[in-house]
């Protein structure tokens, strides 16, 4: 692996979208929380507060940020069911991730959190409608990005930073 930074490589999107590939990312969102406790559990503190990569995150860090950026996401797809393609507000994910629940909050907080918060995000996303995917919000770098596109990134975000984990536990040797 050449760069530690996309160990299953930088986010691609899909030319295309039907039922059949959006039940695939539903699926991934679907098995992002156990995956992450999988990838988590059994560390110790000192392997938690590892970064998986040289100036990167820790491993605190990566699982606490998973939720964060979730929530956020979830609550796009809300935003862009119910109005006519809302402006949405970016966050300082560096900074989130510097802030002291980060370092005082129990990773099994963020991982029940993730949990939760994925069982309804999946029971939205699989009573969407074809229509509903194409729904757009306005990002203020992106300009109008869709739900299409918005499942692919977060089917992809997950097993990004999950990946970023289980990397750093084989590099390390960490059983």
């Amino acid at each position: 692996m050449s760069d530690l930074r996309f160990p299953i490589g930088k986010f691609v999107p899909p030319d295309s979208s039907d039922a059949t590939q959006r039940a695939r990312l539903i699926a991934d969102i679907d098995s992002a929380p156990a995956a992450l406790r999988r990838a988590a559990q059994g560390l110790s503190n000192d392997q938690i507060d590892t970064p998986y990569r040289p100036g990167g995150w820790t491993v605190r860090q990566v699982v606490h940020h998973l939720p964060d950026s979730h929530m956020n996401a979830y609550i796009r797809f809300k935003l862009a069911l119910t109005e006519n393609e809302p402006a949405i507000k970016t966050y300082e994910e560096n900074l989130w991730a510097n802030l002291p629940d980060t370092q005082a909050t129990p990773l099994d907080t963020s991982l029940i959190l993730l949990e939760t918060l994925h069982k309804r995000w999946s029971i939205l996303l699989r009573e969407m409608q074809d229509a509903d995917f194409a729904r757009t919000f306005k990002h203020p770098d992106r300009g109008a990005v869709s739900l299409d596109w918005t499942l692919a990134l977060y089917s992809w975000h997950g097993r990004h930073h999950v990946a970023h984990i289980t990397a750093l536990r084989e590099r390390m040797e960490w059983a």
